[in-house]
This record gives structure tokens, sequence and C-alpha cells, in this order.
């Protein structure tokens, strides 16, 4: 063999050799690498072992997808969040979409919890904070403190819905976006019909607490709504049997059952006893959803002053404009109440 077949085959073996190492690492950096859809979370200050090991059941090739990592120098720059993997995705369009935090955001939702501790729970259980920050966070002394919310008017903060939310979102984020919705709630048309029942937001909210616990039934709220009305124009108490069973709640404890409010639960001291108190309790009961608010806002004009659970519609109430047919639905009401047996 001359030098300079020599040379060319060597120069021909260097450009295999450099065609094959560039083809391969266009293998490892553009052709498809995950094998299937789902998502993977990322919890704030995870190291890139922690990543490769949630990725591990999605790309086809660890070795690869760390390799293509450190070329990018994604290796040291994790960023937290819930991310959306997708069947077919390069290597290099997976490490784009986790370098730039191009996260898939959740749908937090809440309805119906009725203290901040079950709040917090609830949301502990869509994003990253755990429960006790959340609950922290919710109950900062210097946040209610300048949004003017007392630790029991705290809740009403808190309109139940549906919210789209980054999972990695921090409590205090958390609580701060709540705020901005509960004040972007509070429209101009609800503020004027507030205003029409000489009522603010938080009295609203308040009255719609009571509605929530009185019937589950949303084509009664407003009646209900404009019941409590009538009787706060009278300047009669409002006599809810729900505030009673917050008011025991609060002296037993939250896991104390009641099942029916008895003659003697009607004495409890209580600022929240609306048989010994008239007017409206000092805060809400429970949080309402939207549809016992605007009940309130857009009540039911009648002339009913009395309610009472109905037996023929069970679910339902019978509603009174006098004391004596009240005293009629309330009579076969108990009867029916004791023949189920129920004590408390």
């Amino acid at each position: 063999m001359t030098k300079k077949k020599g040379l060319i085959y060597l120069v021909s073996l260097c450009i295999l050799i450099a065609c094959y190492y560039a083809f391969n690492s266009y293998q490892k950096i553009y052709s498809p690498s995950t094998q299937k859809d789902g998502y993977i979370f990322i919890a704030t200050n995870s190291g890139f072992d922690d990543v490769v090991k949630q990725l591990e059941p999605y790309v086809l090739d660890t070795d690869a997808f760390v390799w293509v990592s450190n070329k990018k120098k994604y290796n040291t720059n994790i960023k937290a969040g819930r991310y959306q993997i997708k069947k077919g995705l390069s290597n290099n369009d997976l490490i784009n979409l986790l370098r730039n935090g191009l996260q898939s955001p959740v749908k937090v939702t809440f309805n119906n919890q009725d203290n901040l501790e079950k709040l917090a729970g609830r949301i502990a259980a869509q994003i990253e904070p755990d429960s006790l920050e959340i609950l922290t966070a919710i109950t900062d002394p210097a946040f209610l403190n300048k949004q003017q919310f007392s630790i029991d008017e705290a809740l009403g903060m808190y309109i139940p819905n549906s919210y789209e939310l980054y999972w990695n979102t921090t409590a205090e984020n958390f609580r701060n976006r709540m705020l901005q919705e509960y004040q972007r709630f509070w429209t101009e048309n609800r503020l004027f019909k507030a205003k029409e029942l000489k009522m603010s937001p938080k009295e609203v909210i308040t009255l719609a607490s009571i509605v929530q616990k009185e019937t589950a039934k949303a084509s009664e709220r407003p009646i209900v709504a404009g019941l409590y009305l009538n009787r706060l124009k009278r300047g009669w108490p409002l006599q809810a049997d729900p505030t009673i069973i917050f008011a025991l709640k609060k002296k037993h404890g939250d896991d104390f059952v009641v099942k029916r409010v008895l003659t003697k639960d009607l004495s409890i001291k209580s600022p929240y006893n609306t048989y010994t108190k008239n007017g409206l309790p000092p805060s809400l009961i429970a949080m309402p959803d939207i549809s016992s608010i605007d009940a309130v806002l857009n009540a039911a004009k009648h002339n009913y002053l009395y309610m009472c659970a109905s037996v023929d519609k069970i679910g339902y109430h019978e509603f009174a404009s006098t004391l004596r047919a009240h005293n009629n639905n309330a009579k076969k009401y108990q009867r029916w109440i004791s023949s189920q047996g129920i004590q408390r």
C-alpha cells in the first residue's frame, strides 16, 4: 500500500467515524425519545437525578437523555413544576420543555370546605405546598389585618370554583390569587345589589353560608334567602338551626355529630345562636358556593317568615307566612322525625 493510498484510507476512516458519531448524536438529540403520554411532577429543589428517575418510565434511553441534558446544560438548570410528556418527543424537545419551565397548569377546585383546616387540606392535595404551609399562609395575621379580615371571616375570601394554577404555586401565591378572585367576584353589579340590601359583601356571605347549610336544593335557596331577609327587616331573630349546629361544634369539636337540634340546644350561649341573638352572626358558618351568594343577592320576593323541613318532599322545606301554619308544619315534622328514631 502506497503512502497516498494509506492517507486516503485514513481520511476515509476518519470521515466514517465522524459520520457515525454525527449520526449517533443526531439520533440522541432529534429522534423520538418518549414512549408514552403522561405527567411528571418536579418538586422544588429537585436535583437532576430526581428528574431522570421520574422520566425513566417515559424515555426510551435514559443515557441518551442524560447525554443531551449535559450538552444543553439542563442538568444544572432544573425548574420545578408539572410537565406534560407526550409520546414521540425528541430529547431536544423534552429538554427544551423542562429547561424553559413550560408547565402544564392544574385545575384547582374546592367547594364546601367548612373551615380553614379543611380548605388547606383540600388545596394541598392539588398543588405542591403541604397543608401546614397553606394553613399558615391563609391565617397569617399580617395578611388578614391588611385585607381587613378577622380569622373567623377569612374563609369567606375563598369563592368556590375551579381555578387554573401552576402545580408549584407557593402557599402565599395561592392565597394572593384567591384574594384577586374574591375581588373580581364582587363586580359592580353584585356590590350594587348588596348595597340595596344594606349589607356588606361579608354580611352577604355570612347570610349565604346559613342559606347554604339550610338547604342543599339550589332552587330553594332564593326562597330561603328571602325568608331570612324578611326576618332581618322586621328585626326578628333568624332562628336558623344551622347556626345552632355551628355553635355546638365550636363548643364540642368539629367531629360532634348533630342529626337533630333539640329544644335545650336553642339556649346555648354563643354569639352564633340566632335564636337568642338578633341580626346576623359574627361571621360565616360555612363556605357558601356561588349559588348561595347569588341567592341572597337575588332573593325571592315573598311574605314567608317561617320554614320547616318537608316530610312529603324530602330534602325540601315547607314555607309559611303565619305562625299558625308553621306550627302545623312543625308538628308534622316532629312526629315524622321521632318515628325515625333520631334522638340527636
